[in-house]
C-alpha cells in the first residue's frame, strides 16, 4: 500500500494494479479482498486479480506494453512472458539487502538468524530467484525487540521512500543495477506452520527470535506436559540462572513464565490460550495453574 500511494503521488500513469483473488478470512471464512485491492478502489485504478500468471495475455490492456513493472510482496512467480511485457522491464521491492536473503520470506528468516540490519532491495527481475541486479539498497537496524509484523510495516513505509527515490532515474533508463554476487547468497524459504512448536532443547535466545519471527504469524507454539497449548506473543531471553532440565518452569510471577532451555531461560510475558485472547502472563496466571506441569517438545 505504502509503494502504491508513492507511485500515484509521483504523478506517473497506473494503467492496470494485479492484486491477489479475494480469499477467505475470520471466523465465518468470507471472502475478503487484499488491502491493495481496496486501496486500488478507492483510487479509482484499474485492477486484475488472476489466480495464475501463466497466461498473462489474458490481462486487461496486455496489448498496451507499459514502461515499468513494480512488484512487491506480490505471492507469484512472472512468467517470462510477463519480465518481458513492459519496456524498462519489472522491478521489485524485496525485504532485504541482496543477495542476503533471497525467497519467499527473507523478514522472518532475517529475525530467526538474529541479523541486525536488513532493508530494501530495488532489484531488476529475472528468471532466478531473487537473483536480479540491484539498483538501489536502503538499510534499517533490526532492533532488539523487534518482531516480524513490526519490521514489515518499516520495510513497507521504507519500500516507498526507495521507490520513489530510484523511480525517476528508472524511467528515464539512467539507472544502473548492480549485479549480485551469487556466492554471499542465502535463501529465505516459505514459513511453514510446523515452525512454530518451541524446542527447549534450543538456546533461550534462539527460542526469543522465534516468537519474534513469528509474530503475528504462525505464533509460536508451546505445548506442557498435561496437553495444554499456549500461544507466545512475547518473550525475553534472560541469563543463564540455576541450572534446569529444558522444558522446565523455574518460576511464574506477575513479572513473566521463566522456562528452562537447552542455554538460558526464556521468560513468556504475552500468551494465548486455545480459543482465548492474548493476554499477559499474570492475567494467564489468575486463571490457570502451573503446578506440577513442564514444557515439552
Amino acid at each position: 500500500m505504502p509503494s502504491l500511494r508513492a507511485l500515484v503521488a509521483s504523478g506517473v500513469k497506473i494503467p492496470l494494479v494485479l492484486t491477489q483473488p479475494d480469499r477467505p478470512a475470520g471466523r465465518g471464512r468470507k471472502l475478503t479482498a487484499s488491502a491493495v485491492k481496496e486501496l486500488a478502489l478507492t483510487l479509482g485504478l484499474r485492477i486484475a486479480q488472476p489466480a495464475s500468471l501463466r497466461e498473462p495475455a489474458r490481462l486487461p490492456g496486455f496489448n498496451e506494453r507499459p514502461d515499468l513493472l513494480v512488484v512487491i510482496a506480490y505471492g507469484l512467480l512472472l512468467p517470462p512472458a510477463l519480465l518481458d511485457w513492459p519496456r524498462l522491464g519489472c522491478i521489485n521491492l524485496h525485504a532485504s539487502i541482496l543477495p542476503r536473503w533471497r525467497g519467499a520470506a527473507p523478514i522472518q528468516r532475517a529475525v530467526l538468524a538474529g541479523d541486525t540490519t536488513t532493508g530494501i532491495s530495488v532489484m531488476q527481475m529475472d528468471l532466478g530467484l531473487d537473483t536480479g541486479a540491484v539498483h538501489l539498497v536502503r538499510s534499517m537496524p533490526i532492533g532488539r525487540e523487534d518482531t516480524a509484523g513490526a519490521l514489515h510495516d518499516r520495510l513497507a513505509a521504507l519500500a516507498a521512500e526507495a521507490l520513489s527515490v530510484a523511480l525517476p532515474d528508472l524511467l528515464a533508463g539512467r539507472s544502473v543495477a548492480t549485479p549480485q554476487r551469487g556466492e554471499l547468497a542465502t535463501v529465505a524459504p516459505k514459513i511453514v506452520k510446523a515452525e512454530a512448536a518451541l524446542d527447549w532443547h534450543s538456546s533461550a535466545v534462539e527460542l526469543e527470535r522465534k516468537v519474534r519471527a513469528f509474530n503475528p504469524w504462525p505464533v509460536a507454539e508451546a505445548k506442557l506436559s498435561d496437553g495444554r497449548r499456549l500461544r507466545v506473543w512475547q518473550a525475553a531471553a534472560l541469563e543463564p540462572g540455576p541450572r534446569s532440565a529444558a522444558g522446565h518452569i523455574v518460576a511464574a510471577s506477575k513479572a513473566g513464565i521463566d522456562v528452562a532451555a537447552g542455554a538460558g531461560i526464556l521468560r513468556l510475558q504475552r500468551v494465548q490460550p486455545p480459543s482465548g485472547r492474548v493476554m499477559d502472563v499474570e492475567a494467564y496466571l489468575a486463571a490457570h495453574s502451573l503446578d506440577g506441569a513442564v514444557f515439552v517438545a
